[in-house]
């Protein structure tokens, strides 16, 4: 949705402090009388804020909630050495530190924090509600629940040779080194994180018009992935989650979030005949980011 200018939302840079070092994002101001609710937002794996966050922000705040939205350490305009580090434990942490920035917002209804993530953050926003509690919903679009499902259908011989990278980039640690980085994204066949046919093509769609932002991540991540499944929480989450899934996803099989939403006490199922990317951008966008609106007006008010 496009604002005119005497109608533009009010979007500000913010940062907050994470373990020592500072986490940049935007804060877009809901268009409401008194405390709003807040939806925090984070990207997926290696992304960015850039990449069409900004979209799903407007519409929450159109909406009349706060949306918080922010970049990890060490990717985007937040800080962290050496850039493109993907450390799971890491991120878990910048999103202990957004909820806290945002239940220190003078207009925020501290009450009704919602955490909103996608693809591999989809993962990261259930085990982090579950964990720390006090948030009144969650959102998950096309969410990473599995690290041995996203293996399986990754294959083999590309699972091989991630493996060979990341012990590459490990000794590139222990030496000193600057880390040995891979392609988040590539074609069939090409050594990067996501390989399936058209989702290269399909991703291309989130990038602005202007600008380009860093596609690579240090390759040390790839020997802990398998064991990431933040999926084997969902019966703890008590809290409402929305389960967005893509049957055409060959980055994050559908089938796993399908079933960790029927475990979830009050887990809430979509699926949709699309690919991994299709929910981001137009003419799907409008009914992943209506459902959700729906999804928070039910339930957050």
């Amino acid at each position: 949705m496009e604002n005119s200018a005497e109608n533009k939302l009010e979007r500000k840079d913010i940062e907050f402090e994470s373990a020592g070092q500072r986490c940049r994002g935007w804060l877009y101001r809901g268009r409401c009388d008194g405390k709003a609710p807040v939806v925090i937002l984070a990207h997926g794996f290696c992304g960015v804020k850039d990449l069409r966050l900004d979209a799903y922000a407007e519409r929450f705040a159109e909406a009349g909630y706060h949306a918080l939205v922010f970049d990890y350490r060490h990717f985007g305009t937040s800080e962290g050495e050496p850039r493109q580090l993907l450390d799971i434990a890491k991120q878990h942490d910048d999103w202990r530190a957004a909820l806290r920035f945002a239940r220190a917002l003078s207009d925020a209804d501290t009450e009704k924090i919602v955490l909103w993530g996608t693809s591999f953050s989809g993962g990261h926003v259930l085990q982090v509600a579950v964990e720390e509690g006090g948030v009144a919903a969650v959102i998950s679009q096309v969410p990473h629940l599995s690290g041995p499902a996203s293996a399986m259908a990754a294959g083999l011989v590309q699972n091989i040779r991630l493996g060979i990278a990341s012990v590459r980039d490990n000794l590139h640690r222990l030496l000193g080194m600057n880390p040995y980085y891979v392609p988040a994204m590539g074609r069939p066949g090409e050594l990067a994180a996501m390989t399936a046919p058209g989702e290269y093509e399909a991703s291309r769609k989130l990038f602005p018009e202007a600008g380009r932002f860093n596609e690579t991540v240090a390759a040390r991540i790839f020997l802990n992935l398998s064991q990431y499944s933040p999926g084997r929480l969902a019966a703890k989450l008590t809290v409402p989650w929305l389960v967005q899934a893509a049957t055409n996803d060959s980055t994050t099989p559908s089938r796993v979030a399908e079933k960790a939403a029927k475990k979830a006490p009050k887990g809430e199922l979509i699926v949709y005949n699309l690919g991994h990317f299709d929910v981001y951008v137009q003419p799907d966008f409008e009914r992943t980011v209506a459902d959700q609106l729906d999804f928070l007006k039910r339930h957050v008010g």
